[in-house]
């Protein structure tokens, strides 16, 4: 052979070892990230190649799957999908899979690991998909989304006990089937996108807005636990008008005639009195105030229910003027109705409070026990048990003889707090209406804890108010829990 052939064959030899080098490496190093790629149509075609596991509320799924004539043999289908939407999310032949959706795509389309049995392995055979059994109580959902109708605002309900999440509502709602086929949902994404009412945004707990005076509580539970005030019936330091530091400018309370000067925290609460909140917050400081607001879960990066809440946010590098406003739930502070719920839950449990949860188990296809989640759910304590106890006192004097008498219901010992936060420049947009609340059935001991949020109405800016916008939502979603 000569020398010119010689060097042409090892020349071959060596790109064929190429290629087959390369083909190693595809197959086996970079195999796996091409099949897990967004982009592979395998991956759909296989996720919908028969129906997904379901959603189930109260032993009933929420959720189905039908068949299609296309090449994705199944899509994803919803009973009551507007009433849900906020638990279940979508799952999409075209977008990213949200809320239950989202976190447990694997579980319903059947990929999970912990579903593959041993035979699974050895046969090379797909799991039957699992399904996600939910907290959420029928009544109280119902309850709470017929009571916000057309309204802008979201809800939730927890039992305190458990941590359970009873209901999760958000309105305007959408109906998540819209979206699930991939030759329609692009016009319907189109337009919930473009609908200036916000359909597809989570309102009870991933749209964080100011909680105005709810957030007096955590204010109130720091003043209580520090110290400075030995119980809610004794006399504040408060003068009225308060005249926040470094300016000039007056913390106005919103009655003129409220008898708010030097006030008690129960008379504040009951009456609402900035001057009186504005002042704790400044006294106490405003890494108290924020140490007492992480107690109870603002600024958490990481709420999983298990879908992940939006940080509720007790701002930093504050002045004193700012930190006084933050201590009325104004300035920078924001929380969702989910973080404000927590606030509630964690009087009535005696200071406790029950990681919320809005998930029970995941059980496979065969109905075997997964995950339990109501076994996982942890407790911390957040106040005293006496500290608890002169708050619930207090917010009960708020619902009996204050500005949250909307939210009575007979038979039922009912706490809470409304809140009227303002937003926009100068104040100038419609305040959101908050109520924060808690209700025990004098006849079973069974608790609820409640907080709801209305976002707009069409009512004048000075008829918006936690009593008369939110305090009744909150009133129909215990009472349903409590019946």
């Amino acid at each position: 052979m000569n020398k010119t052939i010689r060097h042409a064959s090892v020349f071959a030899l060596l790109l064929v070892l190429g290629l087959l080098l390369r083909a190693t490496w595809v197959q086996f190093y970079e195999g796996k990230a091409l099949a897990d790629d967004n982009d592979n149509r395998r991956n759909a075609i296989a996720t919908y190649s028969r129906p997904l596991g379901d959603i189930i509320v109260a032993g009933k799924a929420v959720t189905g799957s039908a068949r299609t004539k296309g090449d994705l043999a199944y899509k994803r289908s919803y009973k009551d999908g507007e009433l849900y939407a906020a638990v279940t999310g979508y799952a999409s032949q075209a977008y990213a899979p949200t809320q239950l959706e989202g976190v447990y795509a694997d579980l319903l389309n059947g990929t999970d690991n912990r579903l593959t049995t041993m035979m699974d392995t050895v046969t090379g055979r797909r799991p039957d998909p699992g399904a996600v059994v939910t907290t959420i109580d029928p009544d109280v959902q119902k309850a709470g989304y017929a009571a916000l109708g057309d309204k802008k605002g979201g809800a939730v309900a927890i039992d305190p006990k458990t941590g359970k999440i009873l209901a999760m509502v958000s309105t305007p709602s959408y109906d998540p089937g819209q979206l699930t086929d991939a030759n329609t949902a692009g016009s319907a994404w189109v337009r919930l996108t473009k609908d200036p009412d916000k359909p597809l945004n989570n309102r009870a707990m991933r749209q964080p807005l100011p909680p105005g005076s709810t957030f007096k509580l955590v204010v109130a539970s720091a003043a209580l636990e520090d110290g400075l005030y030995s119980d809610v019936d004794q006399r504040t330091d408060s003068p009225a008008p308060y005249i926040m530091p470094g300016t000039s400018r007056p913390l106005p309370n919103e009655s003129a005639s409220a008898p708010c000067e030097n006030a008690s925290i129960r008379v504040a609460l009951q009456y609402s009195c900035n001057n009186v909140f504005g002042k704790l917050a400044v006294d106490l400081g405003q890494d108290k105030v924020r140490a007492m607001a992480e107690k109870f879960g603002f600024n958490s990066e990481k709420l999983d229910v298990p879908a992940r809440a939006y940080t509720s946010v007790y701002p930093s590098k504050m002045d004193k003027a700012q930190t006084a406003l933050s201590g009325i739930g104004q300035f920078d502070v924001t929380a969702t109705p989910l973080q404000m719920a927590m606030v509630s839950a964690a009087m009535a449990n005696d200071g406790k409070l029950v990681s919320p949860h809005m998930v029970s188990q995941l059980t496979s296809g065969d109905g075997d026990l997964l995950k339990d989640y109501d076994g996982d759910a942890g407790t911390k304590r957040i106040v005293s048990s006496r500290t608890a106890e002169q708050l619930r006192s207090a917010m009960e004097t708020v619902v009996r003889d204050g500005t949250g008498r909307n939210a009575l219901i007979d038979g039922v010992t009912v706490g809470g707090k409304t809140g009227t936060a303002q937003h926009g420049e100068n104040n100038s947009g419609t305040p959101y209406a908050w109520f924060t609340s808690y209700g025990t059935s004098n006849a079973t001991g069974k608790e609820v804890a409640v907080a709801v949020m209305v976002e707009q109405s069409n009512a004048a800016r000075g008829e918006v108010s936690g009593n008369g916008l939110a305090a009744p939502v909150a009133r129909a979603m215990m009472a349903a829990a409590l019946k």
